[in-house]
């Protein structure tokens, strides 16, 4: 085994462990020495790999987001139509609580400013990062006449990120946000439409 290899196994290893620590206790109580036991490792042998807390947690936290969306995207790519694309993407932000992209909100949510801290530039916010994952949707949705054809992709993304962030998570009276059926309706009825108008001047 060359050094090379070891050395990223114990990358690999480390950010593993603060990945296991940032779902049992988050950012704060995570400390470097829980993350250096859980990986089976000294404190100054992660210190050669991580100078510092956020560094470390931010390596995790990055990692988890990159397995989210390309997972995201692997899934989507088997779906037809934006509306259908829209509403399993629903689904799929509210899938189990060890998924990454519902730790990753739990963070975002509970611990702000410290994940703010750890993520750095990796992450952007939770806006842009959707708005982001969902413009090649938008662009191929206005390429076969889904959506209008002048339709500004970057400010439709940023909307539709807003909109879809609140189906998924915040409550209310006539939709249940886990019945695709019943989110798929709901889509149809206010949110393509939206999407399919002029936009105004």
């Amino acid at each position: 085994m060359t050094s090379g290899t070891a050395t990223k196994n114990v990358r690999d290893r480390l950010i593993d462990a603060a990945e296991v620590c940032l779902r049992a206790k988050g950012i704060r109580s995570t400390t470097v020495s829980e993350v250096a036991e859980a990986a089976g490792v000294s404190r100054a042998w992660l210190y050669r790999h991580f100078p510092d807390k956020v560094t470390l947690l931010g390596a995790a936290i990055v990692r988890l987001n990159d397995a989210y969306w390309s997972e995201a995207h692997a899934m989507l790519e088997r779906v037809e139509g934006l509306d259908r694309q829209l509403t399993a993407g629903i689904l799929h932000g509210r899938t189990a609580y060890d998924d990454p992209g519902a730790l990753l909100m739990k963070l975002r949510i509970e611990e702000p400013e410290e994940f703010a801290a750890c993520a750095g530039a990796g992450v952007q916010g939770l806006v842009p990062d959707l708005a982001d994952f969902w413009s090649r949707y938008l662009i191929a949705a206005r390429e076969t006449g889904e959506i209008h054809p002048d339709t500004d992709i970057a400010e439709a993304s940023e909307w539709l990120a807003r909109v879809l962030i609140s189906i998924a998570t915040v409550p209310g009276d006539t939709l249940d946000p886990g019945d695709a059926d019943a989110v798929l309706r709901y889509l149809r009825r206010y949110v393509t439409p939206g999407l399919l108008a002029a936009p105004a001047e």
